[in-house]
């Protein structure tokens, strides 16, 4: 559970320069309220336009250190899939999905504190285990351009399982003060209409899919000089891997997923991966005044997904741009240019993107910076097992 009140309106879009791509962006209000009826209950929302993401937990209701929660997620094409394949948009292969979800969960804090100590240092950020049984009904249809040929795969019903520990952890926002994490994930998936699709029924969907990943991640807002530095290593593998059920690398969208696979200049989810390793960073450095000079860049091994293979396993992108935040931080807008290196195209290797990001937090008063032994003791408050899924959560895909 998160112990903090949080009021963030997020907003993200990526547009390629050249060639087709499909829509990438995210607007959404995001609602964090510890104390919701009860002093034991909290309630998490993401509400999209056309999709909201809710969870309702109650604190110790299993043991004191034991937090259980349902949740509750479906609208609006929420589970489209692009069919993407050596840098080009098959439009005709791509559908629209919405989808329902209920899910319950259990927190556990495997090390807390005594009984009114405050954390003073990194060595005590929480370790925490989730677990997660849910079911989820995908429904597809088609979109626009979808070939009177091609036959969709039918409605999937799936009942999936996740389980996961995570040493410290990541605030939802775009530019924490401080992170550290390590995590280790399973998710097993099993459908109940897997069958084939397709032209001529050339592609299918898996009985079930089982995904493996994990993350290491650093940040820190070093308030000496007013540079920011993020630093993340995320692996995954799924095993029966299909075109659903895949990871999808690409795109500079932070919070579009609980777990971004970010590659600068690259369309979103672009490549398609049976197992990958991804390397990412950024740095912040002030400008002037509110304006903040911004550096990025991701590197990928990829073995692509059955049926969705191209050239070269190696995959890397850069970027630049200029960011401004408000005097009481409420504000922060991040406007950038990426180059996708090894990206595929029509005139060959390289691509080119152009993207914002904005955040608004209803909650920030005030413009006085914290202290470095406030700032960790309050990062490690927050850490917390809520397993932030936005609206559009990657391993559901």
């Amino acid at each position: 559970m998160d112990p903090t009140p949080r009021q963030l309106v997020q907003i993200g879009y990526n547009q390629p320069i050249q060639g087709k791509a499909p829509f990438a962006g995210y607007a959404f209000y995001y609602h964090n309220e510890p104390g919701f009826v009860r002093p034991d209950w909290t309630l998490r929302a993401a509400v999209a336009p056309v999709y909201v993401d809710l969870e309702l937990a109650f604190r110790g209701l299993i043991a004191p250190q034991t937090d259980f929660a349902v949740g509750l997620a479906g609208g609006g094409f929420a589970d489209n899939y692009a069919e993407i394949r050596s840098g080009v948009w098959r439009q005709e292969e791509s559908f629209s999905g919405h989808a329902g979800e209920v899910n319950s969960s259990v927190y556990h804090l495997f090390n807390p504190l005594p009984d009114g100590a405050t954390p003073t240092s990194l060595m005590e950020m929480p370790l925490q285990g989730v677990f997660r049984v849910g079911f989820r009904e995908s429904i597809f249809d088609r979109n626009a351009r979808t070939a009177p040929g091609f036959e969709l795969p039918g409605d999937l019903p799936t009942g999936f399982v996740r389980a996961g520990l995570r040493w410290g952890g990541r605030e939802p926002v775009m530019r924490p003060d401080v992170a550290v994490e390590l995590s280790v994930w399973y998710q097993g998936q099993a459908r109940f209409a897997a069958g084939d699709y397709g032209f001529a029924d050339d592609r299918s969907v898996q009985p079930s899919a089982h995904q493996f990943w994990g993350r290491a991640l650093v940040a820190n807002n070093f308030t000496n000089t007013g540079h920011y530095l993020e630093m993340s290593l995320t692996a995954g593998a799924v095993l029966n891997a299909d075109r659903l059920s895949a990871f999808r690398l690409g795109g500079t969208l932070p919070l579009g997923a609980e777990f971004p696979l970010m590659l600068p200049g690259y369309y979103f989810e672009e490549l398609s991966a049976q197992r990958f390793l991804l390397a990412d960073a950024l740095l912040i450095q002030p400008l002037i005044g509110r304006w903040d000079l911004l550096g990025y860049g991701g590197t990928a091994l990829v073995d692509y997904a059955p049926g969705l293979e191209q050239p070269g396993q190696w995959h890397s992108g850069v970027g630049g741009g200029l960011g401004w935040t408000s005097s009481n931080a409420a504000w922060q807008v991040m406007l950038g240019y990426a180059y996708g290196v090894d990206a595929i195209r029509e005139e060959g290797r390289g691509a080119h993107n152009v993207g914002f990001l904005v955040q608004w937090d209803l909650r920030r008063r005030g413009s006085d910076s914290p202290s470095d032994s406030v700032r960790i003791q309050s990062m490690v408050r927050r850490l917390n097992a809520s397993s932030w899924r936005g609206f559009n959560r990657l391993f559901q895909k």
